[in-house]
């Protein structure tokens, strides 16, 4: 599996929060912030947009490093993503990206018609 694949099968290499962070692009942090800003309904600044990404160590954004529910629960019970969970087509936190993201399930390995 690729490095930059995120617990929950969204490829962080495709991330602008990474891109910004990798190409120290303040524009596009601006951008990120906005827009995250607005579907989100708080506030982001640019100053957050930072991130390696979810399995690399390194920076992070704030939502990544201690609020998401799918990366704490991934690290808790030490799995290297949602793909090699026994639960992960029964879990919720999961079900939140999977059921939705062909992409996410495919890089995890994990068929469509098994997720709750």
């Amino acid at each position: 599996m690729k490095t930059y694949i995120a617990y929950c099968g969204l490829n962080c290499e495709t991330c602008e929060a990474r891109i910004a962070t990798m190409h120290n692009d303040d524009a596009l942090r601006e951008k990120v912030a906005k827009l995250w800003s607005e579907l989100n309904g708080v506030e982001i600044t640019p100053e957050m947009i930072n991130c390696t990404g979810c399995r690399i160590d390194g920076v992070k954004t704030p939502y990544c490093e201690s609020l998401c529910p799918i990366r704490q629960c991934a690290m808790e019970r030490k799995v290297s993503t949602c793909g090699t969970c026994a639960e992960v087509r029964t879990c919720e936190k999961a079900g939140m990206i999977l059921g939705n993201n062909e992409e996410a399930r495919q890089n995890l390995g994990v068929e469509r018609g098994k997720i709750i």
